[in-house]
């Protein structure tokens, strides 16, 4: 049986460079050659971040781990922070946050929406004593396929001259998404392994400013951090090494993921994610369905969470792509559970993958018994991608 078309919102696709580079033995993570290999590993996913100052953590986690770790090493029990609510990996990052014990002041927002810029300016305008220590940002919100403006919340921290740090959820976008750390000021960037960095599940990355930094040395332990301490990774990274055994072969992956990314292009990678996010949307609005977020101006270039027709259960269409066309596509979670489906849209893909999970869709959608005409989509995204593409067409006599 061929392997199912994947094209959920993570893990991705991983490149075959990728897999070959993690098919090796196991090597000696204490050998006095492994901080030749790790020092430009840590300097090279900087630029990923687009930051200047700083460092980057790696932990053999989920990006999950990563969010406990820029709280618990910036923040102490009991400080205010502000956050936002409006789909299930929003939903999770407050409920962490509630849970080490952080004051959340939480703007809860219609699901298909994103950051509220507008509340947000208020909130830390009408903060005078600057209570808030930390603002939180789910750039890419996976479940109901909207982003958020990272640049705006900047913004609005600027505006109110307010010190608080930018805390951003960049999951599923970091290597997709545009993400510029150092001129939008964040203070702590969450990825992971498995989104736009094209590898398996495995690694937590966290991008953090000096700011951040010296936040973390100002705490003098009043938050207990121990797996996910930066006084253990800074003590071990500064020397090539870690505080304990690291995902090597993931590590391998990464470097060969990176300088994919470098060779295409950083830029390149962002744009050529927009061109196939805008080629899925053109096959929705042929389909005659709608997405999840509710205005373009929050249409995710990473996911489109497509609304179902009345009727019609979402998860019926998620198992007729998988049973019957081998195609594996997102499910919807808590308050869209039913009512959407996800095509992920990120990482190592081009035009043709894309167009045949929409040749997938178009089938089950019809199966299941959405009234959609069958080549409608398919046939929207490649008048779209015929249009904008950037290669030159072969002359007669080549």
């Amino acid at each position: 049986m061929v392997t199912p078309h994947l094209f959920i919102p993570g893990p991705t696709n991983v490149p075959d460079a990728v897999r070959i580079a993690m098919n090796l033995p196991m090597e000696d993570m204490r050998s006095p050659e492994f901080p030749k290999f790790t020092l430009p590993l840590f300097e090279d996913l900087k630029k990923a971040f687009k930051m200047k100052d700083g460092r980057v953590f790696i932990y053999p986690s989920s990006g999950t781990g990563a969010w406990e770790s820029a709280i618990q090493n910036t923040l102490a029990v009991g400080d205010k922070v502000l956050m936002s609510r409006f789909g299930q990996f929003s939903l999770l990052w407050v409920d962490m946050a509630e849970r080490l014990g952080l004051a959340v002041e939480v703007c809860d927002e219609e699901w298909g929406t994103g950051v509220p810029l507008e509340k947000y300016a208020e909130i830390l305008a009408a903060d005078k004593n600057h209570e808030i220590k930390a603002v939180f940002v789910t750039h890419n919100e996976t479940a109901t396929g909207v982003a958020s403006d990272v640049a705006g919340v900047r913004r609005a921290l600027d505006d109110a001259k307010h010190p608080a740090m930018l805390f951003v959820d960049g999951v599923s976008s970091v290597g997709s998404l545009d993400m510029r750390m150092a001129e939008w000021g964040v203070d702590a960037c969450v990825s992971g392994s498995q989104k736009g960095f094209m590898l398996p599940t495995g690694l937590g990355i966290l991008a953090v400013s000096q700011k951040a930094l010296d936040a973390n040395k100002s705490l003098n332990g009043r938050m207990n951090r121990c797996f996910f301490s930066w006084e253990d990774m800074i003590k071990n990274n500064d020397q090539g090494f870690f505080p304990y055994t690291p995902a090597t072969t993931l590590l391998r992956g990464l470097r060969t993921s990176l300088d994919l990314i470098f060779e295409e292009g950083l830029d390149n990678v962002i744009a050529r994610h927009t061109r196939l996010a805008n080629g899925v949307r053109a096959a929705v609005d042929a389909w005659g369905l709608k997405l999840c977020a509710k205005e373009p101006k929050w249409y995710s270039d990473t996911v489109s969470a497509v609304l179902v027709p009345e009727g019609i259960d979402s998860n019926t269409i998620v198992k007729t792509a998988y049973y019957r066309y081998n195609t594996s596509l997102g499910v919807g979670l808590n308050k869209v559970a039913g009512r959407v489906f996800r095509i992920g849209h990120l990482g190592a893909l081009d035009e043709y993958m894309i167009g045949g999970a929409l040749f997938a869709i178009e089938m089950t959608l019809k199966d299941c018994g959405v009234d959609i005409k069958l080549g409608s989509g398919t046939g929207a995204a490649a008048e779209y991608f015929s249009k904008t593409a950037t290669k030159p067409a072969l002359s007669k006599a080549a």
